[in-house]
């Protein structure tokens, strides 16, 4: 048996043979977005793992750095803004305090709350993740013209509008 991967296309004329009754347009299309996403977060994950992050801790890091000075934010901020658990979110805080990126304090208002802020490490090495993920991006969208990023913007804008 061969090890060839099959295109999308390859793998609808396969089904086109099987089940001719079967209208696989939309199984080509989404079998491209899925090997896409694939691609491209690989590509990122590749940049975050520079920077000793994986995309979770980025996450993490990034929504602190972008919020502003005092760059924190209380736990149940950052899970409404990240849309993850409580679980999820207070797994990666204490990940990222082990490392020394981030620290908790508790709330001055609310002592049951507790603040979560980037320290001195944590916002470096965030300014330097961000710079290379941001040129990784560029990297990966600079084969598409202008018109061809705005448009497939506008449709993928679109699309997850609807859905």
């Amino acid at each position: 048996m061969s090890e060839k991967t099959l295109s999308p296309d390859d793998i609808r004329a396969q089904w086109a043979v099987e089940r001719p009754d079967l209208a696989t347009e939309p199984m080509a299309l989404i079998g491209r977005m899925g090997r896409l996403a694939r691609v491209l977060s690989e590509a990122m994950e590749a940049t975050f793992a520079r920077h000793g992050l994986n995309y979770a801790s980025f996450d993490l890091l990034a929504t602190l750095r972008r919020s502003g000075d005092p760059y924190a934010l209380t736990a149940g901020d950052l899970m409404a803004q990240m849309m993850i658990t409580s679980g999820t979110v207070t797994n990666r805080i204490n990940r990222l305090e082990a490392q020394g990126l981030v620290v908790r304090r508790s709330d001055k208002n609310d002592a049951r709350r507790a603040i979560v802020a980037l320290t001195e490490a944590g916002f470096a090495v965030i300014d330097r993740a961000v710079e290379d993920h941001v040129a990784t991006q560029k990297r990966l969208t600079e084969m598409l013209s202008a018109e061809e990023f705005v448009q497939l913007d506008g449709l993928l804008r679109s699309w997850l509008d609807r859905l």
